[in-house]
C-alpha cells in the first residue's frame, strides 16, 4: 500500500516529475542545461507572478530566507519581524544572528498578523530597513494577507521580504502588482518536487539594497548568482535531475493554471476543515486565517497528536504531522499542497476517523467515513 504522505512538506512528486528525475546526467556548464535553466527561469517568473530577477540556489527554503537577508541588509539595520509562528521566529533568527536590530511583533498562534496593529508598530518604532513576513505558517494553518499587509509596510520604504516557501503555487501571491522586493520559496511544496532547490525574486529595489548590503556572504550573493545564471549556468554544481523535474512540474502548472490550482487548494482545505470539525475536532487557525494548504486541529481531551500520529502510519500507511513548539501534543497537522486530489484527503479523513474512534474519541455518526 503506497504511503499517503499527508503533512506540509515535503510533498508527493507526480509520475511524470518522477520519469524525468531518472534521466542521465548532462554536462551542467553546456548548452542543454543551459536551455534547461532557460525555460524553468521563465517558468518560475509565471508562478511568482513577476518580471523580476529569479536566482536558484541548491538549497532548502530556509536557504532562501538567509539569502534575503544577507543580500540586502548590513549588520546593526533595524529590521521588524512580523512573526505568526515557528518559521516566521526562524526568519527573524537568521537576521539576527546576521547581526540586524531585530524589533519582533509577534501575533498568537493561530492569527494572522492584522495590518492595522503592523501600521502601528512601523509608525511608533520605525522606519525599519526591512520587513520579515510569512506568507503561509505551516506550524499553525495560517495564511497572512500579504496584500493588506504590503499596502501598510511598503509606503513606509521598508523592503518586503516574504516567505512562500509553503504557498507559492498553490495560494495566490501577486509579487508585482503588490510591489514584494524578495519572494522565496523551496522545490519540495507546491512546486511538486524532492527537496533540494530554492529559488528567490528579486525588485529592481532589492537590488539597489544589495549593492549596498554589509552582511557577509558568498554562498548566497545574488552578484555572483546572476553573473553565472546570465551565462545559462549556475556558480555551484547544481542537482541537474531537480532541473529536469523542475521543467516538467512547471509544464504542468503551466497547463493546469494557476487560478484552478489556487481554487483546488481553497477546496480542499474547506473538506479537511468540514471533515475534522464534523469528528468533532476544534480547529486551531482563526477561519479569516486558515490555510488553504495545511490544516490544524486541537486533539481530544485525554488524546495525544503523537499517538493519532502513530497509529495513522502504522495501520493506515497515512502520515500527518504534529504540532510544533508548546503545540507538539495539542495539535494535529494535515497537509493538503502540491500534487494531492480529494480522494487522497478523503482516505486520510476515513482513517483519521478510525483512528479517533480507536483512542476512545466518540465521533458522531454522521461525520465522514
Amino acid at each position: 500500500m503506497p504511503l499517503n504522505l499527508r503533512i506540509p512538506g515535503p510533498t508527493p512528486v507526480p509520475e511524470e516529475v518522477r520519469a524525468e528525475l531518472s534521466r542521465d546526467m548532462i554536462n551542467h556548464r553546456g548548452p542543454e542545461y543551459a536551455s534547461i535553466l532557460a525555460e524553468c527561469t521563465e517558468g518560475l517568473k509565471r508562478v511568482f507572478q513577476t518580471e523580476n530577477d529569479i536566482i536558484f540556489y541548491p538549497s532548502s527554503g530556509s536557504g532562501t530566507l538567509e539569502s534575503m537577508v544577507v543580500n540586502t541588509l548590513s549588520p546593526g539595520d533595524p529590521v521588524l519581524s512580523v512573526s505568526i509562528g515557528s518559521f516566521g521566529k526562524r526568519f527573524a533568527e537568521i537576521a539576527s544572528r546576521y547581526g540586524a536590530a531585530v524589533t519582533s511583533l509577534q501575533f498568537e498562534w493561530g492569527e494572522g498578523a492584522e495590518p492595522s496593529v503592523v501600521a502601528d508598530k512601523l509608525r511608533a518604532e520605525g522606519p525599519f530597513k526591512a520587513v520579515l513576513v510569512t506568507h503561509n505558517e505551516t506550524s499553525t494553518g495560517v495564511t497572512n494577507d500579504v496584500k493588506a499587509l504590503a499596502d501598510v509596510i511598503k509606503p513606509t520604504g521598508a523592503l518586503m521580504l516574504v516567505d512562500a516557501v509553503s504557498s507559492l503555487g498553490a495560494i495566490n501571491l501577486e509579487t508585482d502588482k503588490w510591489d514584494i522586493d524578495c519572494v522565496g520559496t523551496g522545490s519540495q511544496k507546491a512546486l511538486m518536487l524532492p527537496p533540494g532547490l530554492g529559488f528567490v525574486s528579486v525588485s529592481k529595489t532589492a537590488w539597489e539594497a544589495h549593492k549596498e548590503a554589509k552582511m557577509p556572504r558568498f554562498y548566497w550573493d545574488w552578484t555572483n548568482c546572476m553573473n553565472y545564471q546570465r551565462k545559462g549556468e549556475n556558480p555551484y554544481t547544481p542537482p541537474v535531475s531537480l532541473y529536469y523535474g523542475l521543467r516538467k512540474s512547471l509544464q504542468m502548472i503551466e497547463a493546469q493554471g494557476l487560478p484552478s490550482i489556487f481554487r483546488k487548494h481553497e477546496e480542499l482545505a474547506a473538506y479537511a476543515r468540514g471533515a475534522m470539525e464534523e469528528m468533532g475536532l476544534k480547529l486551531f487557525s482563526t477561519p479569516r486565517w486558515a490555510s488553504s494548504v495545511v490544516s490544524a486541529a486541537y486533539v481530544p481531551d485525554g488524546i495525544s497528536s503523537k499517538q493519532i500520529q502513530k497509529i495513522m502510519e502504522d495501520k493506515y500507511d497515512v502520515v500527518i504531522a504534529i504540532g510544533q513548539e508548546h503545540l507538539q501534543e495539542k495539535i494535529i497537522r494535515i497537509g493538503h499542497m502540491g500534487h494531492v486530489g480529494k480522494a487522497d484527503l478523503a482516505e486520510c479523513m476515513s482513517c483519521l476517523r478510525e483512528t479517533l474512534v480507536e483512542l476512545g474519541h466518540h465521533v458522531p455518526a454522521q461525520a465522514v467515513a
